[in-house]
């Protein structure tokens, strides 16, 4: 007859050997998964190292297309804009060495810069629009018209046009030397500009800013210098808009032209200014614009091409 001591003796065996199993099997599952988890780091050691020996690769790559473009820049260029003149107009987040960079470009292609102006971050901030709106009408030279739209850029390039160049039917200023000193100072004291001294109207204008807008307002600042911009294209011979990278983008004044077909069949755009190619690139763009020719160029996805004449990628 089987005792209630057999029985217990029984359970305590069974249960001891479940332990037992639990013990074993828990110990090769441990070095299973130790064993998967150590192959998965190599692996992923190994991929790592591949992905910086990668970017290795294309920041030289990128550090030796720069230094050709630095060297032939000047030599691509040369005689473009023989004779011709150009105003510099620069956003407050515009970077001063793709501005002096873009300058010596300018000298070298036969250009000679007539002035400098900084459109402050007043200019394209949407709580001094109104502001801006109102002290445009009352700066405007004798015989310039604004636009009938009424938005804060396109008023201020249908202003600050006509006085920083000069009229492509004749090839004339379209201000008085002193109604142009007055409406730049009037600008200056309102804090919306910085205008250097002695400036004259160009035949061509380049409107540099820097990348994407940022911060609170960033779409309504990009719309404001785009519009500007466009402005200032439709009062001379020609301008191009040129951005750092993050400026063709949505959050971008170049993003905005790029959004209005026409704006961009007058005005040319570079969304990589910030290179040394890009730079070229805003230089042979100018030329172009003499032509009455406009184009979307640099490495964005919305640029139809590299440069002016280079096939579409």
């Amino acid at each position: 007859m089987i005792s209630l001591r057999y029985h217990v003796i029984s359970i305590a065996a069974v249960l001891l050997a479940l332990a037992v199993g639990v013990v074993l099997g828990s110990t090769t599952l441990s070095r299973t998964l130790l064993s998967g988890l150590t192959n998965d780091n190599d692996q992923l050691v190994n991929q790592v190292h591949d992905l910086e020996t990668q970017r290795n690769a294309q920041n030289a790559r990128l550090a030796d297309a720069d230094s050709f473009a630095t060297q032939v820049g000047p030599m691509a260029v040369r005689g473009q804009l023989d004779q011709r003149t150009v105003v510099l107009i620069t956003t407050a987040d515009a970077n001063p060495e793709d501005r002096d960079a873009l300058k010596s470009l300018l000298a070298d292609a036969g250009a000679r810069v007539t002035g400098e102006v900084q459109l402050t971050d007043d200019f394209s901030n949407p709580e001094k629009a109104d502001q801006l709106k109102d002290i445009v009408p009352r700066l405007l030279p004798a015989g310039v018209r604004l636009p009938t739209v009424s938005d804060p850029g396109t008023l201020a390039g249908g202003l600050l046009g006509p006085l920083l160049l000069i009229s492509r039917a004749d090839n004339k200023p379209q201000a008085s030397a002193d109604e142009t000193a007055a409406a730049l100072a009037a600008l200056s004291e309102g804090g919306f500009i910085k205008a250097g001294s002695d400036i004259e109207p160009a035949q061509l204008a380049i409107v540099l800013t820097g990348g994407a807008a940022k911060g609170d307002g960033a779409g309504d600042r990009a719309a404001t210098l785009a519009r500007f911009a466009t402005q200032v294209d439709r009062s001379g011979a020609g301008t191009v808009l040129a951005g750092s990278a993050g400026s063709a983008d949505g959050a971008g004044a170049v993003g905005v032209v790029r959004a209005d077909t026409a704006a961009t069949s007058i005005m040319s755009t570079v969304d990589n200014v910030g290179t040394p190619a890009g730079r070229v690139v805003t230089v042979l763009a100018l030329r172009e614009q003499l032509d009455g020719k406009a184009g979307r160029y640099g490495s964005a996805g919305n640029a139809e091409s590299p440069a002016p004449g280079a096939p579409a990628e």
